[in-house]
């Protein structure tokens, strides 16, 4: 069980969900709506096909004509006109009579089936018009026709709201006549690091100094999340620099991502700079690694307010907390479920688990399939929270329960999948 100073899990996240909605609906051109997030149910404007049309390139002919037809005897009937795509047909198809037809054409009236010009002997690839064909195949009515209305109608329910909008969402609302849509406004997180230690990435380095590894990391979260960050640089351990980089970031931004600064430590600033512009609503979550959390919010000059996360200075704590905690804060803003978005599997550990006996463990793991298809989860390197290297290999982390300190091998745990995101 946790500590009773510490919050479990679920209760942290549920008390930083409550009052969290999806931001405003906002008019978005269809062509940039890939990946943004449905505000509105969707109906078909238009009825796909609008026509019955071809399936094939071939001949348009009435089924009882060529009822008896076969290779060894075919029957000739008289060609009258040429249907290609995006034309209406001039004339109908009369007893013996057919008309050429290409892949999308409109059927003529009078024809009740197609006959595909390999049944033929229609020479292929010849733009001429033949005055007559030798139909070597019977066909059955309908044969190689879409029909009308068979893939939508006109009214027809397509998309629901909280649909994430990928290519094939795209592809259908463009056919049902879609040109605008009500999609949620995408999150802008302000990202911020804070620590006399950072240089920006690229910088020479100082003799006390080390690479500002958390804001490229938080802002390519922020990204994969589906938001936009919006990147504030390096607050120094000063309290006026702290609060006027909370300042700037909560004037703009629906969301900002403090990394460091929320523990116990002399020049640990955040969390009390946060209950100064804002409130502080909880920090210190039984988890491991990652258990100084600050959460809360602040209001912003357009009468809106800006949630404020303090995560651990430590790269790999400030990586999970984000996972656990900023990443679902995220997806109900853009309009999704209040989860993490991540396909979760069982796996059994690979090797012994040491951890805090008091703190619910996600440790850093490589998936491995046996032969019979089961999933094996193996340390993917070491588990210190500043270790990235073994972050960088980990297919997922495995999630030890709280209980005790050591969890040995062969042990069933579910397993966060990184790699993997589920809408």
């Amino acid at each position: 069980m946790p500590r009773p100073d510490l919050l479990s899990l679920e209760e942290a996240r549920a008390r930083i969900l409550e009052d969290v909605l999806p931001l405003r609906p906002i008019s978005t051109p269809l062509a940039e709506s890939r990946g943004r997030v449905l505000a509105e149910e969707t109906i078909a404007l238009l009825t796909l096909p609008p026509w019955d049309n071809s399936a094939m390139d071939g001949f348009a002919v009435r089924s009882a004509d060529v009822a008896g037809a076969s290779a060894e005897s075919p029957v000739t009937l008289a060609v009258v006109g040429e249907v290609a795509a995006g034309h209406e047909p001039e004339v109908g198809v009369g007893e013996r009579q057919a008309m050429r037809v290409l892949t999308g054409g409109i059927m003529p009236p009078g024809a009740d089936a197609v006959v595909k010009v390999e049944d033929t002997d229609a020479p292929q690839g010849v733009s001429a018009l033949p005055q007559s064909v030798a139909v070597r195949a019977a066909v059955q009515p309908g044969k190689d026709i879409r029909r009308a209305g068979s893939d939508m109608h006109q009214g027809d329910h397509l998309l629901g709201s909280g649909t994430r909008l990928g290519p094939a969402a795209v592809a259908v609302l463009a056919a049902a006549g879609h040109a605008q849509l009500n999609v949620h406004r995408v999150p802008r997180v302000g990202v911020i690091a804070t620590g006399d230690e950072l240089t920006p990435v690229g910088l020479p380095l100082g003799p006390a100094s080390i690479p500002d590894s958390n804001s490229e990391s938080i802002a390519a979260q922020v990204a994969a999340a589906g938001a936009e960050p919006v990147r504030l640089g390096i607050a120094v351990d000063d309290r006026e620099v702290v609060r006027q980089k909370l300042r700037e970031g909560i004037r703009d931004c629906d969301v900002l991502v403090v990394t460091g600064g929320v523990s116990v430590g002399a020049h640990d600033l955040v969390k009390e700079v946060f209950a100064e512009i804002g409130s502080l609503d909880l920090w210190r979550v039984a988890i491991q690694p990652g258990k100084p959390i600050a959460y809360g919010s602040a209001p912003r000059p357009d009468g809106g307010y800006c949630l404020l996360f303090g995560l651990p200075g430590n790269p790999v704590s400030s990586f999970v907390t984000f996972e656990l905690f900023v990443r679902p804060v995220l997806r109900r803003l853009r309009g999704e479920p209040g989860d993490q978005g991540r396909l979760i599997v069982r796996a059994t550990l690979g090797d012994e688990v040491r951890k805090s006996a008091a703190r619910r463990a996600f440790v850093r793991v490589r998936l491995e399939t046996t032969a019979d298809g089961a999933l094996v989860a193996r340390l993917a390197g070491g588990q210190g929270s500043h270790m990235l290297s073994s972050l960088a290999l980990a297919d997922g982390l495995a999630i030890i329960e709280e209980g005790p300190a050591s969890v040995p091998a062969g042990t069933a745990v579910e397993v966060i999948r990184l790699d993997v995101e589920i809408a």
